[in-house]
C-alpha cells in the first residue's frame, strides 16, 4: 500500500495534499469571483464583449492556471476518495487493481480535459 500511495499522491505527503487542495480552491474562487463580477457588471452582454473579454492575455493566463488548478484539485479530492474508499477491508484481493485502475482512468480523463482545454483557450 504504501508504494500505491507514494506513487499517485500528487503531493509528496498529506500536507501537500493539503496545500494543494486550499491553494487550488483559492484560485478556483478567485476565478470564480472574476468571471462573476465581469457578468454582473455587464448586463446586457455581447458576443463581442465576452469575446474581447476571454481573449485578453490577462484572462487566457489566468483561465489557463484556473483549468489547472481544476484538475489539480479534483485528482487530490478523487485520490483521497479512492485511497478511503477502494480498500482491501472492503473489497479484498481486488481493491488495489481496482484503485490503481480508477485513479490511472482519472489520470488519463483529467489530462486530455486540461489538453483540451489548452486547445480552447490558446487556439491552437
Amino acid at each position: 500500500m504504501g508504494m500505491v500511495t507514494s506513487v499517485t499522491s500528487l503531493g509528496k505527503n498529506g500536507l501537500y495534499d493539503w496545500v494543494i487542495q486550499r491553494a487550488t480552491a483559492v484560485v478556483l474562487g478567485v476565478y470564480f469571483l472574476c468571471m462573476m463580477g465581469f457578468l454582473i457588471s455587464t448586463p446586457d452582454l455581447t458576443y463581442a464583449q465576452w469575446h474581447a473579454f476571454m481573449s485578453s492575455t490577462y484572462m487566457r493566463v489566468f483561465s489557463l492556471l484556473a483549468l489547472i488548478s481544476m484538475g489539480a484539485h479534483a485528482w487530490v479530492g478523487l485520490w483521497v476518495v479512492s485511497t478511503d474508499y477502494i480498500t482491501t477491508r472492503q473489497l479484498g484481493a481486488i481493491a488495489t487493481p481496482l484503485r490503481i485502475a480508477f485513479q490511472a482512468g482519472f489520470v488519463l480523463v483529467t489530462i486530455v480535459y486540461v489538453i483540451w482545454g489548452v486547445q480552447i483557450l490558446w487556439g491552437i
